[in-house]
């Protein structure tokens, strides 16, 4: 038997899987098809209309595609909070089937006051594991029975939310139990259910995940867009944030693309049945080697850590001892210059967004009409944060090549989200 393998290349993506011709003639499900994930699974999917020649596209909202959904697709809105006779008698109604199916479907529930993003923690839990169950038992009672699950989930499976992990994150990691976390029942359920149904499964983690979608929440680039933008409109340098530890500190970066073809050759792959993934771009990243072509694209100066210690607020990491699994080590400290959060309630940036909102007869909203705290809090903790490293080890030695360059995906998602009019396009 032969151990060669075929890859291709698709753009700005490389090594990936080129598949026999007989898989052809699946039907998919995609939940949460208009989110940042279930939107690029659609746009994956959509490559192969022989392989897949219907995906359905489950969520409250269509996708919001520019063209229409592509001609194998088919929106049914439905809402997960609904019971699961509810939801299924839609399903029957509307002949839904499916091969496989790919679950992104995520309710980020307001944080307690004064708090961080995933503060809510039990509320996180209850709204979340209700989406998944609602949707999993309304399968059998609508006779649809998939050969494979896949559940996304992510790099706060690690505990990297609640301050310095083990590195390099390992599948085989023990959950970190400082506070509830809504993966965790969310798999106990999945396991459970494609258990008693003779189901395969699949659990991705992606780290900060890299696309272009309207709803820019959750989302690292947005908010790096909108910082880049108004300061290239200002003719005012990029002034890098945090401090030389966070400017040295490795990252991975987990393209929406790039993990739509993951969790495909993930669910078609025998070999990939009932594991868990890490799902990131096998590309080094530095904020420190980013940000110089980050200021190169927009034509403007930058500038790194400042070396005054005067000039930073500390921060400290909750738990002692912290997430990293050992029982020794101490929580983390940041030094923080300032935050995008604070950067985008100044009123000279205000009046800047509103003058390119203008200038380039943006869709986006005032920065003032924003949810703030939500969409820029997420990039703000990538830029302060420390070493994030997902090893692609297990993935990779069942055959998974894959990778793309993260400052290639930033770049062509800044370009994206031009393309959707919620950012002036890059001036170079």
């Amino acid at each position: 038997m032969s151990n060669q393998q075929l890859v291709e290349s698709r753009g700005i993506y490389h090594g990936l899987p080129v598949y026999p011709s007989a898989l052809k003639g699946f039907t998919a499900i995609i939940t949460g098809a208009n989110g940042i994930s279930g939107y690029y699974m659609l746009r994956v999917l959509a490559q192969d209309p022989e392989r897949w020649t219907k995906i359905y596209c489950l969520s409250r909202r269509p996708p919001a595609i520019p063209s229409g959904l592509p001609k194998n697709a088919e929106h049914i809105a439905l809402d997960f909070l609904q019971s699961p006779s509810e939801i299924a008698a839609i399903l029957k109604e509307k002949g839904v089937t499916a091969d496989y199916v790919f679950f992104y479907s995520y309710i980020q529930v307001p944080p307690k006051e004064g708090m961080g993003l995933w503060s809510n923690a039990s509320e996180m839990c209850r709204v979340n594991l209700s989406l998944l169950q609602n949707f999993l038992e309304a399968l059998p009672q609508a006779s649809i029975t998939p050969k494979r699950i896949m559940l996304q989930t992510g790099a706060k499976n690690y505990g990297i939310h609640l301050g310095p992990a083990a590195t390099p994150q390992e599948e085989t990691a023990p959950r970190v139990t400082l506070e509830p976390n809504f993966y965790y029942p969310q798999e106990d359920f999945l396991w459970k259910f494609c258990a008693e149904h003779n189901i395969g499964w699949n659990v991705c983690m992606p780290s900060f995940i890299l696309g272009a979608v309207p709803d820019a929440a959750m989302n690292l680039v947005f908010p790096l867009g909108v910082f880049a933008a108004v300061h290239a409109h200002l003719a005012i340098p990029l002034d890098f944030p945090a401090d030389l530890q966070s400017w040295e500190a490795t990252h991975v970066g987990s393209s929406s693309m790039l993990n739509g073809y993951l969790e495909e050759w993930a669910v078609l792959t025998d070999g990939a049945r009932n594991q868990k993934l890490n799902a990131a771009d096998s590309s080094p990243f530095t904020w420190g080697n980013f940000w110089p072509k980050f200021a190169g694209w927009y034509g403007v100066q930058w500038s790194g850590p400042d070396m005054d210690e005067g000039v930073y607020t500390k921060v400290t990491s909750r738990f002692d001892p912290p997430p990293r699994g050992y029982a020794f080590g101490p929580p983390k400290t940041f030094r923080i210059k300032y935050t995008l959060t604070k950067w985008a309630r100044q009123h000279s940036v205000q009046k800047a967004w509103s003058e390119l909102i203008q200038k380039h007869n943006l869709q986006a909203s005032k920065l003032e009409d924003m949810d703030i705290d939500r969409i820029f809090s997420f990039t703000d903790s990538s830029l302060i944060g420390g070493t994030l490293d997902l090893s692609m080890n297990k993935a990779r030695k069942m055959g998974w090549h894959g990778f793309v360059d993260t400052n290639d995906c930033i770049k062509e998602v800044l370009e994206e989200f031009s393309d959707l009019k919620l950012l002036p396009p890059l001036p170079t």
